[in-house]
């Protein structure tokens, strides 16, 4: 989720895969999380070892991660996502409409260019 940024590794030997997650922003509880669990994104925010929440927070603002989360492709994309299932019914009669539109338009532009 948006606003919860890894703020540290776990280095003691029985957690060897997990990450210190601090979500200032969205009310994420800091704590431990595997790895596995995570999906991490490009952003990357300097900060130093240890940080507590009310610097991560700061950084996090300084920084304007929200910013750049918002002009990546991975959040246009997860909007799109959202904004087509959250269509009704006939909002998703009129897509299927306009995409047979342009199938329509596309096919008779190859049959034209082959033909020329």
């Amino acid at each position: 989720m948006l606003g919860d940024f890894l703020a540290d590794r776990a280095t003691h030997e029985s957690q060897p895969l997990q990450a210190i997650l601090d979500g200032p922003t969205t009310g994420v509880p800091r704590g431990l999380y595997h790895y596995n669990d995570l999906l991490l994104t490009p952003i990357v925010m300097k900060l130093p070892r240890g940080a507590r929440s009310k610097k991560v927070r700061k950084e996090f603002e300084a920084q304007k991660v929200v910013e750049k989360w918002e002009g990546s492709s991975w959040a246009k994309r997860r909007a799109a996502k959202t904004a087509r299932q959250n269509l009704g019914d006939f909002a998703r009669f009129e897509v299927m409409v306009l995409q047979k539109r342009r199938r329509n338009l596309v096919r008779k532009a190859v049959s034209k260019a082959k033909a020329a």
